[in-house]
């Protein structure tokens, strides 16, 4: 632990603090806190009593277009002869594709009773530009009964075998998409519809774009000039440029059936919205916006918040940070704690490891220069730090304290922000969750003791649900 910081935790007092549970990957770290933090919240929300015969009521009562047998006699082929594609999400997702109560069975029984063969089915990860999947993350995703008798594609932006160009957007994008998708005779997007901190939302067309698109048309969607917009951000539809190039895109794409799923905080089924990709994604929205959107009648001197399932790197742990930026003051404390369990890399890909390690290096302002520079060669994954950026604008380098235990002290070193375990006495023998435990916790003395010597009565508050949660300033 660095000497400075030790005596400014072992000044605070913490007697009558109370005890507050945060989520870390599967299990959930006990904090102490100031007894007047504020919990913010998400609305409780019932899950679903019945998963499966949702599903099949939803599959069997579709929003805005005819059930799937119906489709599939409308087309101009006997069934027997038709392609399907199913997009579906990676691992990224926590998506509940298998089992009885997964979305993938009931679906598959339903092409197969309308006379499908199982062998013209193929099922392909949108992928977007994340990396494949593994065959062990493929069977804890959609299930062995799925992987062991259907052919699972993953997406792949680079290769221009397997894609097959649309034309341009109205916002002057040249698109292509995969091949095996477009090309099948019936094409289903599946997803999770949650709050998206660029995209305003998730699931539906974010299936086909940017999940099955190709490299040029994700960097326009990923894009500067997209991502500076103040439109595009967490529950924003209307203006959204990146919603609007998304829902183009998978227009184009010619979608015959989207199937989608909400969820609470503890990741269980919520809503299940079949049919018309544009209404069913729709009312999965105004679904959700109801109880994951948090009013706030004020901003916070520190606030503690988690990655959630999704912040399984450094990389995707973005979103937990951005969204809990409308909760904190500026040049106040942002505290994150991930279990950045990814087996391939904790921090990310070997390109956002240079991008990330550049933009602590430019600092938010020098990156976005760069970015928007015409010499400027769009680098995969570069969104992603330019979303840091806005964290660094708000809170400053020492205001973000990044908790994680997985990744090591010379990876720490590219990343922006106090590193957690600075804030430790190392030790080998400490578990993970011992480990982010005690970090989190130094982390919180820290940022009250910090504003403290500036004299303040600092006010916290903790984000239950992390990324899943969504604050906003009560008067917008």
């Amino acid at each position: 632990m660095k000497p400075e910081f030790k005596r400014l935790i072992e000044a605070i007092q913490t007697d009558n603090w109370k005890k507050i549970q945060v989520e870390f990957g599967h299990e959930y770290l006990e904090i102490e806190v100031p007894p007047d933090c504020h919990e913010l919240s998400m609305k409780e929300v019932s899950p679903l009593a019945n998963p499966r015969q949702k599903i099949e009521e939803a599959l069997s009562s579709p929003i805005g277009t005819p059930r799937l047998a119906k489709i599939i006699k409308m087309k101009d082929k006997p069934p027997e002869n038709l392609s399907v594609a199913i997009a579906v999400s990676d691992i990224t997702r926590p998506v509940p594709y298998k089992g009885e109560n997964g979305l993938l069975p009931p679906l598959l029984r339903q092409l197969e009773a309308a006379g499908i063969r199982k062998e013209n089915i193929k099922i392909i990860v949108g992928t977007g530009l994340h990396r494949p999947t593994t065959t062990q993350e493929k069977l804890a995703m959609y299930g062995e009964e799925v992987v062991s008798n259907y052919q699972i594609i993953d997406h792949n932006a680079d290769d221009p075998d397997h894609l097959l160009g649309l034309g341009k957007s109205r916002r002057g994008t040249l698109v292509s998409i995969n091949k095996d998708f477009y090309c099948s005779d019936l094409k289903i997007a599946t997803g999770l519809v949650e709050s998206h901190f660029f995209a305003g939302i998730s699931g539906g067309r974010k299936a086909i774009c940017p999940g099955l698109v190709d490299v040029k048309t994700i960097e326009k969607f990923h894009g500067p000039e997209y991502l500076e917009n103040p439109l595009a951000t967490n529950l924003i539809l209307d203006g959204n440029p990146c919603h609007e190039e998304a829902l183009e895109i998978a227009q184009k794409a010619a979608v015959d059936f989207a199937i989608n799923v909400t969820l609470d905080k503890d990741l269980k089924l919520t809503g299940v919205f079949a049919g018309d990709l544009v209404e069913a994604n729709l009312q999965a929205f105004h679904f959700i916006k109801d109880y994951v959107a948090i009013p706030l009648d004020r901003e916070y001197d520190v606030v503690l918040t988690h990655g959630g399932y999704v912040g399984q790197n450094h990389y995707q742990t973005a979103k937990a940070a951005v969204g809990a930026l409308p909760a904190v003051k500026k040049d106040g404390m942002l505290i994150i704690v991930a279990s950045n369990r990814d087996t391939f890399d904790p921090v990310g890909s070997p390109e956002y490891r240079t991008l990330v390690h550049l933009l602590k290096l430019q600092g938010p302002d020098g990156y976005l220069r760069l970015l928007q520079s015409p010499d400027w060669k769009f680098t995969k994954d570069q969104w992603e730090p330019e979303v840091w950026g806005k964290v660094l604008r708000k809170v400053g380098e020492e205001g973000l304290i990044y908790c994680s235990p997985e990744i090591s002290r010379k990876d720490y070193n590219l990343l922006p922000g106090v590193s957690g375990l600075d804030l430790i006495e190392s030790s080998s023998r400490v578990t993970p969750m011992a480990k982010a435990r005690d970090m989190t916790q130094k982390a919180v003395l820290l940022a009250l003791a910090r504003l403290r010597l500036k004299g303040l009565r600092p006010a916290m508050a903790f984000i239950r649900e992390g990324p899943y949660a969504v604050p906003y300033p009560a008067s917008n």
